[in-house]
């Protein structure tokens, strides 16, 4: 398996008809997730700001019920999904050594996530919106405008593999494929209109709101990493076979952990312990997986020192930390201290941004200087990794101590006035991260503006290797 991870390494560096294009487009989707990265993370620094200073922006449009929906549904669906579909679809072509399947298909299905994002945003700030149902606060038509990018995005990269050079398919495709059909399973289940009252609602939320995360951003990331990784350490993934290995037990317990997110409901008993029992089957892909990683990254310190990489050891990091975490988080015992505090938020951060968003940032700095031949400036990517990891760290601490002394207020029985009062420095520190993190989704932009249309040659600004390393 090493071997043929090799030739396909080495075929994806090969030139191709189409590469112009393909380029073209891998800039486009990287440039319109950056946009609204920008203004998705500025929603959310607001939103923090409201938090310290609940006097802060009072009109009703800026109200904190309605830019919150849209801070976590343009991050999901307006930044991280797009970002990611471009560096699929980049990847489902250089690494079957053919042309993407159809350059039409794929401006169209960066046009339908576009519009479903701006659809999205104007009718949430308006106040229209679909309940309490949590990443899911779209309108159905929406959603259906988002699925149906989805499908579109999925029959491009089916057909691209479909017409690769030999009869391997490599390793990230299995991920960025996988996920992107499950997730259109996913959409179709949460738009059943039966399912949709009293506690087959709840279920499916917990089924819905997990598996956006664990069955679409994680297998994308994890597609990136089995891409990018090898080329920037010039060598083939430490274990092809782990790497199935850890893609067919996510498959396996993934789908069936959603329900940990409602111990203690009215959610039968059985559901949530099965749930539990998933959630600690979840570190077996977990570890194989930031195994497999971090095997591939030993040995090349010359190489990890480059920052495309850094952004992928954090990420790696992120997936660990984070899964690992959530597995802890889903016991009883623990779930009665950590419910429904902002010890939540910090993990639901650690993972999205600490683990999906380093790795889309490893993914276009690894990958997109090889497409356009233009590359940032280091000392700016290296300001931007900065700026990102110390506001995560920041952010996810700040969090973490806050909501389990939450946690421990509410168990104590003290009032409610007292648990708010504990937590307003700890805001406070939220606030300094994620501002830290939003001024370094600034510099990030400007080097995704160097890397498409300000840059010059690569080989004057970057230490990112460039030439076909296999």
């Amino acid at each position: 398996m090493a071997d043929e991870n090799v030739t396909i390494i080495a075929r994806s560096a090969r030139p191709s008809d189409g590469d112009d294009e393909l380029t073209r487009l891998f800039s486009a989707y990287t440039i319109c997730a950056t946009i609204w990265l920008i203004f998705a993370t500025a929603v959310g620094v607001l939103l923090s700001l409201k938090l310290v200073s609940p006097e802060l922006a009072t009109a009703p449009a800026l109200t904190f019920g309605r830019l919150r929906p849209i801070h976590t549904n343009d991050t999901f669906y307006a930044w991280a999904s797009p970002a990611l579909i471009g560096l699929a679809l980049y990847i489902s072509a250089k690494s079957s050594g053919t042309r993407l399947y159809s350059a039409k298909l794929a401006w169209a299905t960066l046009v339908l996530l576009n519009v479903a994002a701006i659809a999205g945003t104007v009718t949430l700030d308006l106040g229209y919106n679909n309940g309490g149902q949590e990443y899911r606060e779209w309108l159905w038509w929406i959603r259906a405008i988002l699925g149906a990018g989805l499908v579109t995005a999925a029959w491009n990269m089916i057909a691209t593999v479909a017409h690769r050079e030999g009869k391997d398919i490599y390793l990230s495709n299995w991920y960025t494929i996988g996920g992107t059909l499950w997730t259109i399973v996913i959409v179709v289940v949460t738009m059943v209109p039966w399912y949709q009252h009293g506690l087959g609602q709840v279920a499916v939320q917990g089924y819905y709101m997990h598996n956006a995360v664990g069955m679409w951003f994680t297998p994308l990331s994890l597609g990136v990493f089995y891409y990018a990784l090898p080329k920037l350490m010039n060598r083939p993934i430490y274990s092809y076979s782990l790497g199935i290995f850890a893609f067919w037990t996510n498959l396996a317990f993934y789908p069936l952990l959603g329900a940990h997110h409602f111990l203690f409901s009215p959610l039968p008993w059985w559901l949530q312990t099965t749930a539990i029992v998933a959630s600690v089957a979840m570190l077996v892909p977990v570890w194989g997986g930031s195994a497999n990683y971090l095997m591939t990254m030993r040995g090349r310190p010359e190489r990890m020192r480059r920052t495309p990489a850094m952004f992928i050891l954090v990420g790696v990091l992120g997936y660990l930390l984070g899964s690992t975490q959530g597995t802890v988080e889903a016991f009883r015992s623990v779930q009665a201290m950590w419910h429904f505090t902002n010890y939540t938020v910090g993990h639901s951060h650690l993972t999205m941004y600490g683990f999906v968003t380093f790795a889309i940032w490893g993914g276009i700095y690894a990958l997109l200087p090889k497409a356009t031949g233009k590359a940032p400036n280091n000392l700016l990517l290296g300001i931007h990794f900065w700026l990102a990891t110390v506001g995560i760290i920041v952010y996810v601490l700040a969090l973490s101590i806050g909501g389990s002394i939450q946690g421990l207020d509410w168990i104590h029985g003290a009032p409610f006035i007292q648990s708010v009062v504990d937590m307003g420095p700890y805001w406070l520190w939220r606030s300094v991260g994620g501002t830290l993190m939003f001024l370094s989704h600034l510099v990030f932009a400007w080097n995704v503006w160097t890397m498409t249309y300000r840059g010059s040659s690569t080989a004057a600004h970057t230490s990112i290797p460039l030439p076909a390393e296999a």
